[in-house]
């Protein structure tokens, strides 16, 4: 089964998907990914996505598709749609996730591309949730609860969903990675969540330009001694955000400024 629209893409490993292909992962939830913005075939920071993936294998099978592999399978799905497109990459295993042992089976990975994304151009208003994401460290399916929240945050007239740990402590947004202002620094928060490629890529760009960043607990109660926020996610670096909770902040153009510049000096590579 292909996706054909707009001559999108959904392959298994290097080819088009079928219905057995996809049957183990649509009535399952044991598996990961990771998404990417792809421009003229190329993508900022592949070498995070792969290491995310090896990482998350590792982790939830105890071995790994090889880098060459993967790469291989996107550039399949590459090369038979179009070049700027949204990509996401799940790996899973046929086995199913009810097996207690695993068998020496290779991994399955899904390419499934879909359109161009920048993201929403904000602000932002993010309803404040006491919740701690599973595994927050891997980036996983059948994630129920981050939707729930998003749901919930819309019914109280928010755009988003950011999650506050049980110390208090703000971790993450829905499908976001939060980052802070404090005039001269960017900020980011102590807690346990999912490092994003797009957070990895900012920060050792950052770095590279000389601009101070650290990681600090950040609550609601210290969050107004802050001078500005945003979201970040493949789609963009910077989407700012205007309030957090009942707590109101800045608009901070130099801090919006200094995240793109610091995004756009990572190079697009090759896949």
């Amino acid at each position: 089964m292909s996706t054909a629209s707009n001559s999108l893409v959904t392959q298994v490993n290097g080819r088009t998907a079928t219905t057995d292909d996809l049957a183990p992962i649509a009535f399952a939830g044991f598996a990961h990914f990771t998404a990417m913005q792809v421009r003229g075939g190329r993508v900022r920071g592949l070498d995070l996505h792969l290491q995310r993936l090896r990482t998350a294998s590792l982790a939830l099978f105890g071995r790994a598709t090889s880098d060459d592999q993967l790469r291989a399978h996107l550039r399949s799905a590459l090369a038979a749609g179009p070049t700027d497109v949204s990509l996401t990459a799940t790996v899973y295993s046929r086995a199913g996730e009810f097996t207690a042992t695993e068998t020496k089976r290779e991994l399955d990975v899904l390419v499934r591309t879909g359109p161009a994304a920048s993201g929403p151009k904000g602000p932002l208003a993010l309803a404040a949730f006491e919740h701690e994401r599973m595994l927050p460290a891997i980036k996983h399916v059948g994630e129920i609860a981050k939707t729930y929240y998003m749901r919930e945050a819309a019914k109280q007239g928010f755009d988003d969903a950011a999650f506050v740990d049980r110390r208090g402590r703000l971790s993450e947004a829905s499908i976001w990675n939060l980052a802070f202002w404090d005039g001269e620094a960017v900020v980011w928060p102590e807690a346990a969540m999912l490092t994003g490629t797009t957070l990895g890529i900012v920060r050792r760009q950052l770095q590279a330009m000389g601009i101070p960043q650290r990681v600090q607990e950040i609550s609601l109660t210290n969050l107004p001694q802050l001078r500005g926020a945003v979201v970040m996610n493949s789609w963009t670096p910077a989407v700012p955000v205007s309030r957090i909770g009942s707590v109101k902040l800045p608009e901070a153009p130099a801090f919006l400024d200094t995240l793109r510049r610091a995004y756009e000096f990572e190079p697009l590579v090759e896949i």
